[in-house]
């Protein structure tokens, strides 16, 4: 048998590390061609790394929650000769001859964010796996109906478990009956991964007397890892670095629900759900026009304010893993109808975990909306190393004065947080009044038209 070492393959966008959030095969499994082996995340993205050929698995290199270099070895495979990749000359195309430095090889790398698994143990006996293949789909369908994936038995393609799989298992007789007690330690620390790609959690167990089963589980320790250790480390820095500002004011969008209105249908009939985020994304995109301070950011290595030229608008949203930003590219050049459907589109991606590492990079600014749980205001923390962020909040009705009278007026208030290094309080405050100006006046936008 050949020994092959597989290196973590160069992933593009000058990344040189990524963080190992989750093991999809373990030291003596033989894995198929194009089998998923390691989900590893890079920036708000997971690349999941399927093998380049047919092995068996002796070596694993690097623990979850651990980052590891590009060009590290990560799998040492054992290959049947006859199937080990070779060079006309005899060598190993992915690397030197035997004797020389570690072959290097590159695998079909899949950008996904991954789904969820359950959220407990379900019940049931008999087969257990505690890293089982799925899809997000299905173990969202698994989160959903609280079956612990690592207890159904695979039949798709690589021992994957499929959605049909899920649905047996719920159905099963088995599955009413309460769980033996964990057979080994391992399985008992092995509680489900509570975000694909993240760890998997450990019961903390307290003793309870006279227990015939296993330990009631009072904690259960979740290691910080993936998606929501890169989240703080972004926000750490953030907040670490820029000096936060806030500034809060009213928006009055009466006439902004009347053009909405009268352009839903139209939209509908384009097949796109017109929201008020896109009309928000072109306000703000007119606002930096006039005032390009806020479209920059801080080169420190330098010394330098490098002004962007070009719009990329960050849409904050919410997924079950995090807060991702996928980012709409060029929203300058795009009209309101094509706005809101790259925002529906990058949404839906998000969400379903299928952004790929382009849509969530490059952003000059960014707007998160809280949406009807928008609350009063927020102090809303830029995504470095942008130098602002807007936030905006509920539509309300609340009392307004329009010539003089006091009327009941739909006011929406707009949180921005700047990084005080660069933003003076005076810009930020009149950035903040050129945005509520288009918002409360959008028939303006149509001068803003490209």
């Amino acid at each position: 048998m050949a020994r092959w070492e597989f290196k973590l393959p160069d992933l593009g966008e000058g990344v040189t590390e990524g963080e190992i959030v989750g093991w999809l095969v373990k030291v003596g499994d033989t894995i198929a061609e194009d089998q998923p082996m390691v989900e590893v995340m890079t920036d708000k993205a997971t690349v999941t790394i399927a093998a380049p050929k047919t092995g068996l698995v002796v070596e694993t290199h690097g623990q979850v929650g651990q980052t590891v270099a590009v060009h590290s070895v990560l799998v040492v495979f054992e290959l049947d000769p006859a199937v080990a990749p070779r060079r006309a000359n005899g060598t190993d195309k992915h690397g030197p001859p035997a004797g020389d430095s570690p072959a290097r090889a590159v695998g079909h790398l899949r950008e996904a964010i991954p789904g969820m698994t359950g959220g407990g143990p379900a019940t049931g006996a008999g087969y257990f796996n505690d890293k089982p293949l799925a899809t997000p789909a299905t173990r969202k369908l698994a989160r959903d109906r609280n079956v612990d994936l690592r207890r159904v038995p695979p039949t798709g393609p690589a021992s994957r478990v499929t959605r049909a799989d899920v649905e047996a298992f719920e159905h099963a007789p088995t599955h009413a009956v309460a769980a033996a007690a964990p057979s080994t330690q391992a399985e008992h620390e092995a509680v489900v991964r509570p975000y694909a790609g993240a760890p998997a959690a450990r019961a903390v167990a307290a003793p309870v007397d006279g227990a015939a089963t296993g330990p009631t589980a009072r904690e259960q320790r979740v290691p910080f890892a993936g998606l929501r250790r890169r989240i703080a480390q972004k926000m750490t820095q953030s907040t670490a670095t820029a000096a936060h500002f806030t500034f809060v004011e009213e928006c009055d969008v009466g006439r902004l629900k009347d053009v909405r209105a009268r352009l839903t249908g139209p939209a509908g009939e384009s097949g796109v759900k017109l929201s008020f985020l896109p009309f928000v994304v072109k306000a703000v995109v007119a606002a930096l026009k006039k005032h390009p301070i806020l479209n920059t950011t801080l080169d420190e290595t330098t010394n330098e304010i490098v002004f962007r030229h070009y719009y990329n608008v960050g849409i904050a949203t919410a997924t079950e893993g995090g807060l991702m930003v996928p980012v709409v590219k060029d929203a300058d050049r795009r009209s309101i109808l094509d706005i809101a459907r790259e925002i529906e589109r990058l949404s839906t991606e998000a969400r379903a975990g299928r952004c790929k590492l382009d849509d969530l990079q490059g952003s000059t600014f960014t707007v998160t909306s809280l949406g009807a749980r928008g609350g009063l205001l927020a102090t809303p923390i830029i995504n470095y190393p942008e130098v602002a962020i807007l936030g905006v909040h509920q539509i309300k009705s609340k009392p307004v004065v329009r010539e003089d009278q006091i009327v009941i007026g739909d006011v929406m208030l707009l949180s921005l947080s700047f990084d005080h290094r660069i933003v003076d309080g005076h810009v930020g405050a009149d950035f903040a009044y050129e945005i509520i100006g288009y918002l409360e006046n959008p028939e303006r936008l149509l001068l803003e038209m490209v």
